[in-house]
């Protein structure tokens, strides 16, 4: 065997070993992140019950939103607005945490800082697990939302591998991860807290989050290596924090241009055009997948266990496509692919939309699911190319960031445009609105071809 070919063989090995521990790494943060999803409208409705006074002033927030658009008063819909608010507070806060945290990962290492955010994430359970008002569990989330930088730090670990097939497997790898996390984890929370007895129903869930938690820390203090080499760590302090924090420096990538050496123009023009697609797409998105919530109770009467199946459904069919074509994709095909995805999301809605019987809806969520398990883990992979080996954090961080501010605005929007003009204008609307991905990832083309 020649030196070039045992080089080879030793990259790939490592390679797959970081890839391995990535996803397991993932894979538990995310079993203990998912564990809540089923039980928020319960652990809301169990908080409204007790006066608390920061419930009562977010449910004036949600009662001023509601009367604005014309949602009906009732306790379903009261439940999936309010879980809304505290989801868009949980996106607004990794949209402002991302960007730092991947920049400290470019100065002081990627393990560090993932030790440091999991630390993080453990406390908030443990919080969690404690807590007996509604401040608590909002300081729980608040906590959780700062410290959530693993997803980030796990795509910018994958990003600093050495080969494109490598970063395009474990970009992979991290989509089933989520798939995974997102199946099973709710089913493990909705089982221990109907197992549970009494108000405190919540606490079991919480301290296997908890548990997971803990799991993961270990998991990764004890077994991952450091990706990111010395002579690559960048050796002075943040760059200016306006470059970190401004929307509208994020949307142009600023941070990575204060280099003494930066991109040149084109490459430069070709990430901000990737990180629009990316914003958009989520964007689009995130607002329909909010809304599928009403759409499935108001026309098909779902109860939690049906929309728990519905779910369960779109998990199985992401896990496997990712795990089947979208790992296998090859450098230099993510555009067409993710092309292909977002053409499939407008028939996918317009069925969603329109849909007047079970098996119109579940042909319209499998193609739904398909787009979901290849856009993402594609526009990552093709946006890790980019930037300095000592800048993969700050860039991978920034693309989080912009995933973040799309999923705390696209839910508001999409949620008054389905109950101002109706579920089959709001899903066709937007169905017709992922025209615009579909050009902004022409032009992404067009400047590769350049």
């Amino acid at each position: 065997m020649s030196t070039e070919q045992k080089s080879q063989k030793d990259e790939g090995s490592y390679s797959s070993k970081v890839i391995n521990i990535v996803f397991i790494s993932l894979l538990l943060d995310l079993l203990g992140f998912t564990l809540i999803l089923p039980l928020l409208p319960s652990i809301l409705d169990h908080y409204g019950q007790t006066e608390d006074t920061v419930y009562q002033s977010l449910q004036g927030i949600v009662d001023w939103f509601r009367e604005a658009v014309g949602i009906p008063m009732e306790k379903k819909y009261n439940s999936v607005l309010f879980g809304g608010l505290i989801g868009s507070l949980f996106s607004l806060l990794q949209f402002l945490s991302s960007p730092l945290t991947g920049a400290a990962s470019d100065r002081h290492g990627r393990r560090p800082l993932l030790i440091l955010t999991t630390l993080g994430l453990t406390a908030s359970y443990a919080v969690w697990a404690a807590s007996r008002s509604f401040s608590m569990f909002l300081l729980f989330r608040v906590i959780g939302g700062v410290c959530k930088g693993n997803v980030s730090l796990c795509t910018a670990i994958v990003a600093d591998l050495p080969c494109p097939k490598a970063r395009n497997r474990g970009m992979a790898m991290i989509g089933i991860a989520f798939s995974l996390g997102f199946t099973v984890g709710p089913l493990m929370g909705a089982y221990f807290a109907i197992n549970s007895k009494g108000d405190m129903f919540y606490q079991a869930p919480a301290l296997l989050a908890l548990a997971f938690s803990v799991a993961d820390l270990l998991f990764i203090w004890l077994l991952l290596p450091e990706t990111l080499a010395k002579d690559h760590k960048v050796s002075s302090g943040f760059q200016d924090s306006g470059d970190l924090l401004s929307p509208l420096a994020l949307f142009h990538f600023s941070a990575v241009t204060r280099v003494e050496d930066p991109p040149s123009k084109e490459r430069m023009q070709k990430l901000k055009v990737l990180g629009l697609v990316y914003f958009t797409y989520l964007f689009l998105f995130s607002g329909l997948e909010f809304t599928l919530s009403f759409l499935t109770h108001q026309r098909f009467q779902f109860t939690s266990m049906q929309q728990g199946k519905m779910f369960f459904f779109i998990g199985v069919i992401m896990a496997s496509i990712q795990g089947g074509y979208a790992r296998r994709i090859q450098p230099g095909h993510h555009i067409k692919a993710i092309r292909m995805a977002i053409i499939a999301l407008i028939p996918a809605f317009i069925l969603i939309g329109l849909a007047w019987n079970l098996k119109m809806l579940y042909l319209g969520l499998a193609l739904y699911s398909f787009a979901a398990a290849i856009v993402v883990p594609c526009l990552s992979t093709l946006v890790s190319d980019h930037g300095s080996a000592n800048q993969k954090g700050t860039v991978m961080g920034i693309l989080r960031s912009l995933g973040a501010l799309a999923r705390a605005l696209g839910p508001i929007v999409a949620s008054s445009v389905y109950w101002i003009a109706g579920a089959e204008i709001c899903f066709i609307l937007s169905s017709a609105a992922f025209v615009i991905p579909l050009t902004l990832l022409n032009t992404a083309r067009r400047l590769k071809e350049e």
